[in-house]
């Protein structure tokens, strides 16, 4: 089409229009990319802002929510879903150009893969000509790409999209873009033309995206960088910081994040020439130390000694460094040696602490001496059946422990860089226990630090707010004593955060909380040795390390027996300004507030939220540990927010107090959006009551499901068992028509049955569809079982009352404890429908319908793990579909990522027994009867057994040897697989004088 002929851009042309997102969605594409980007860890684009907040949503994730609710759907899908993935550069031309910004094929690597014709075209000598241009590369990778068989080991060896220089990477998508949607008038070359057109043609304007639970910026961060105005507020000043560094320092332009290194740079430089000058972290012989490792020390009420505290004293695995506790008789204490290079023996008896299983012990005079730790505390029972104890709780004066003191705070050892490597990029270290000059370092911290303590507390340099009892901060006094924040920071990292703090700014703030995060007494030292490859052991996967491990590696706050420190000599390393560049620069309009999501007053299009639930991280409260040091002072433009995490506002935790303040959020978000406008609201499936509470939420909020995708973000690096992310339900929403629609029990189920066959039928036809064209489907068995609680969403949300039931009132009204209410019912059965209509291939439909729940679950996760299936996500949601009891009792293992059933072997006898789900079924003893075979049993004798125990047997005798078949080419062992075809032959063949 000419440029003369063009239709011409109609603003609010697509004003009604359904968003893609409502219809199509590559849910298996993204969730890879998800799980690449949560585990490139600090390579994360906005990790380098804060380590400590691992709840962000990926922004690939973002990425897909704001394009496809901007994007239209036309009438051809499939070709609505190729351009989507070109946008997303997940399209074949995008994975090439990412593979080749990831240099994934070397020279020598390409003739392996590929048939290369004329290699001198492309290779001279071990590696490509110089004169080839990244075009003439992309020739032979996009042969070698084709080469894979599955999206997964395409995208795995290629950078993510937003690693790679956008302009290249999409340079040849925009034509295909215009050339689609050329009925609307589109003509856009770069992302921000795209989002402010699509803007024009949905809303007349840029598109305005909102995030009232803002967090760790992700989500506007995201959208501003794809061009969208953005508004993000949250509660927590702490969230708000993070939202405002992700959007004016990693979306910063160049020039700008030079003055901000420049300016990191120059506080580094002042403080450690401060530090320097007072002589706090050199020896007489110009070593300068890296990390200052403690213990607490307690007095054994049976022989009055002081024991140091550790539970392991190891310190270092690659040098084999260890503590030794020498017994000073006249002191009752113990003095320490620090010994290099022992023997594995003394490195075994090492790992060994003073603190085992809750009780210290420690060994004097041949006798071994053990108290428990509640013991020392005093721990008593309260009136109110809570546990007390008789430690001292700290005064707000207080930065150390008194002399009487139940826990003391020893110095045992310190990591030195040698003078001759202090500026080398290869530092030479050695650890030693401290000595008296060392010693009186430390006390000459203590005096600076006492003299002006209480100063330095009212000019707002170091915290004097007190710690308010949680879930997260009752242990620090309990375990300790500590009641105010400054106590969890000994002096010298009091000393260090007020020369930091002095000069805090909007720039210098990301490298202070990282500061902050690295010198408490909640670090600990971590050592590792060389690590091997297990398929391998002559490989070395990674070098050993000896560290000081951060505060909030494990979203939690917890008090150790020893603990470590980084010197100002490795802090300084967080001033160096290392934020990830070439990600995109943020110039469209952003404003970050900090207050309630129920508080908002400004119109958004677009509203996507990850708001907090039952499960979610005590934000509110470990953020305090950083909201304590900034509260009287905060740089600017920090300083018109409340510097209060406002825990009684926060919303958290779940039942009636959730419920209100949810709805009393999304509320608001629904009054300030557009008719037209689209909410998204994202959040991690852990059971069917908080669905029930978000369907109750939403209806009071007059909003209605129009779709719901599932993203598997598994990962099973975190520490915090609740890190565990099992998986986000992506929820699209629009405003509920007006009008009061009445619906009821008995004619609803048929109309959640009827959505969902019908959603189930499209997805699998679009399945069909793009696997005969790409030879892989756009959704799994996953996604087609959450396509029947959106279904279930879709219906139910339409009705403003559910028999004589207003929805807000039931929404807002208590649950009684193990209430089921009409709502679970229903979306029980969404599930039901859902699963029912997913019959494994090779069985038939009228044995489907057949089986029992344990029985369809146990045949459709086989089926599954035929393709792959490992995420313990799958097995809980279709263990809850298919209403199976006890799920655990059938599987093999049940870690996040590589969860499975237990293979034929595996089961024991009390696992097939007539008391048990599975025992009870034909399934259950058709496994019996592969054991006895295994066994070596003829199969005959397995057969009359089989003819004694079931009632039915002639009649259902065709079914069980579909079961058998379907074994055989499920089962993952070989003799499984031998005795299922010898079973099913003799059933099969089975004569009736037999």
């Amino acid at each position: 089409m000419s440029a003369q002929t063009a239709p011409a851009l109609v603003p609010f042309a697509l004003k009604d229009a359904p968003a893609l997102i409502e219809t199509v969605f590559p849910v298996q594409k993204v969730s890879f990319e998800a799980q690449k980007e949560r585990k490139s860890g600090s390579a994360q684009t906005l990790t380098s802002l804060a380590m400590f907040w691992k709840g962000r949503k990926p922004l690939i994730l973002v990425r897909a929510i704001v394009l496809g609710s901007l994007l239209p759907a036309t009438e051809d899908a499939r070709a609505d879903l190729d351009i989507f993935e070109k946008l997303m550069a997940f399209d074949d031309e995008g994975l090439a150009r990412r593979a080749l910004a990831a240099n994934a094929f070397s020279a020598s690597k390409l003739p392996e893969l590929i048939s290369v014709p004329d290699p001198e075209a492309y290779f001279s000598g071990r590696g490509w000509r110089r004169d080839l241009t990244s075009d003439d590369k992309l020739v032979l990778y996009r042969q070698a790409l084709a080469t894979f068989d599955s999206y997964e080991a395409k995208a795995a060896i290629a950078k993510r999209p937003e690693e790679v220089d956008q302009e290249w990477l999409y340079a040849p998508v925009w034509a295909a873009v215009n050339r689609h949607y050329a009925q609307w008038g589109l003509d856009a070359h770069s992302f921000p033309e795209l989002i402010e057109q699509l803007g024009m043609l949905r809303y007349g304007h840029r598109p305005r995206v909102g995030d009232t639970f803002s967090g760790g910026g992700s989500i506007p961060f995201e959208a501003a960088r794809l061009g969208c105005d953005v508004y993000a507020s949250d509660l927590n000043p702490i969230a708000c910081m993070l939202t405002w560094g992700a959007l004016n320092i990693i979306g910063a332009s160049p020039e700008r994040r030079a003055e901000i290194e420049t300016a990191q740079r120059r506080v580094a430089n002042a403080v450690d020439k401060e530090i320097t000058a007072l002589g706090i972290e050199h020896d007489k012989e110009g070593n300068r130390a890296k990390a200052y490792l403690y213990c607490l020390e307690a007095r054994c009420p049976e022989t009055g000694w002081l024991v140091p505290l550790a539970p392991s004293w190891v310190i270092s695995k690659a040098r084999n460094v260890v503590v030794q506790l020498r017994p000073d008789f006249k002191n009752k204490r113990f003095d320490i040696r620090i010994a290099s290079g022992v023997s594995a023996a003394e490195m075994k008896a090492a790992e060994q602490g003073t603190i085992q299983g809750g009780e210290m012990i420690y060994t004097l005079d041949n006798k071994v001496w053990r108290t428990p730790i509640k013991t020392l505390r005093g721990d008593y029972r309260q009136e109110d059946g809570s546990t007390g104890n008789r430690l001292r709780h700290w005064e707000k004066e207080d930065f150390k422990p008194h002399p009487d003191d139940v826990f003391q705070e020893r110095l045992y050892a310190i990591q030195w860089i040698t003078k001759e490597t202090l500026n080398a990029s290869r530092q030479e270290t050695f650890f030693a226990a401290p000595t008296d000059a060392d010693l009186k370092r430390e006390q000459c911290v203590e005096e600076i630090v006492a003299k002006s303590l209480i100063e330095w507390q009212d000019e707002g340099l170091i915290p004097d707010m007190a710690i308010e009892p949680g879930d997260e901060t009752t242990r620090l006094f309990r375990e300790r004593g500590w009641t105010h924040w400054h106590h969890l920071f000994n002096a010298r990292a009091l000393l260090l955060l007020v020369l930091l703090n002095k000069r805090n700014s909007e720039d210098i703030w990301p490298a202070f909380n990282s500061s902050a995060n690295y010198v408490s007494k909640l670090c600990y030292w971590a050592t590792s040795g060389k690590r091997f490859s297990k398929a391998d052991p002559s490989q070395q996967t990674g070098g050993a390390s000896d560290n000081s491990v951060s505060v909030f590696v494990s979203q939690a706050l917890n008090p150790f027996y020893s603990y470590s420190q980084r010197a100002f000599s490795i802090v300084k390393d967080e001033f160096s300004g290392k934020y990830p560049s070439g990600r995109g620069r943020v110039a469209s309009s952003v404003v970050v507030k900090s207050e309630a999501a129920a508080m908002v007053n400004a119109t958004q299009d677009i509203w996507i939220t990850d708001p907090p639930y039952a499960d979610a991280v005590n934000y509110h409260e470990i953020t305090e540990f950083f909201i304590a040091w900034l509260r009287k002072n905060p740089p600017k433009p920090f300083d018109k927010w409340i510097w209060d995490s406002r825990r009684a506002l926060a919303i958290k935790g779940s039942g009636d107090e959730f419920r209100h303040g949810m709805v009393a959020a999304y509320k608001a978000m629904t009054e300030y959006m557009p008719d037209n406008g689209m909410q998204c609201v994202m959040f991690t499936h852990q059971s069917t009551t908080v669905w029930g509470d978000l369907i109750g939420i939403f209806w009071a909020a007059g909003l209605q499901v129009v779709a719901a995708w599932y993203i598997a973000t598994e990962t099973s690096s975190e520490l915090k068992k609740g890190g565990y992310v099992q998986g986000t339900v992506t929820l699209m929403l629009k405003k509920r028509p007006a009008g009061e629609r009445v619906g009821f029990k008995q004619r609803l189920l048929p109309a959640v049955r009827k959505e969902v066959e019908k959603q189930i039928e499209t997805m699998l036809h679009l399945n069909d569809s793009v696997r005969d064209q790409h030879g892989e489907p756009v959704f799994n068995d996953s996604d087609l079982q959450m396509a029947g609680y959106a279904a279930a969403l879709k219906v139910l949300t339409a009705y403003t009352k559910i028999g004589d039931e207003d929805v807000t009132t039931f929404a807002l009204r208590p649950r009684a404890k193990g209430e089921i209410t009409v709502v679970d019912e229903i979306v029980q059965q969404a599930a039901e429908t859902a699963s029912n209509l997913l019959v494994p291939e090779g069985l038939a439909p009228d044995v489907w319908q057949r089986l029992s729940g344990i029985e369809r679950f146990m045949l459709r996760m086989m089926d599954m793990e035929t393709a792959g299936a490992a995420k313990l996500d799958n097995y809980q949601n279709f263990a809850k579909a298919f209403r199976v009891g006890d799920y655990a009792r059938v599987m093999g293992s049940m870690k996040p990522n590589s969860a499975r059933l237990k293979r034929v072997t595996e089961f024991a006898s009390r696992d097939l027994g007539d008391t048990t789900e599975l025992g009870a079924t034909h399934l259950g003893q058709l496994i019996i009867g592969l054991q006895q075979m295994l066994k070596d049993t003829e199969a005959q004798i397995v057969v009359d057994q089989l003819r004694a125990d079931m009632a039915d047997f002639l009649e259902i005798r065709p079914h069980l040897v579909e079961l058998l078949t379907f074994i055989e080419h499920a089962t993952q062992e070989p003799e499984v697989r031998s005795a299922a075809e010898v079973l099913g032959a003799r059933l099969k063949n089975l004569r009736l004088g037999d």
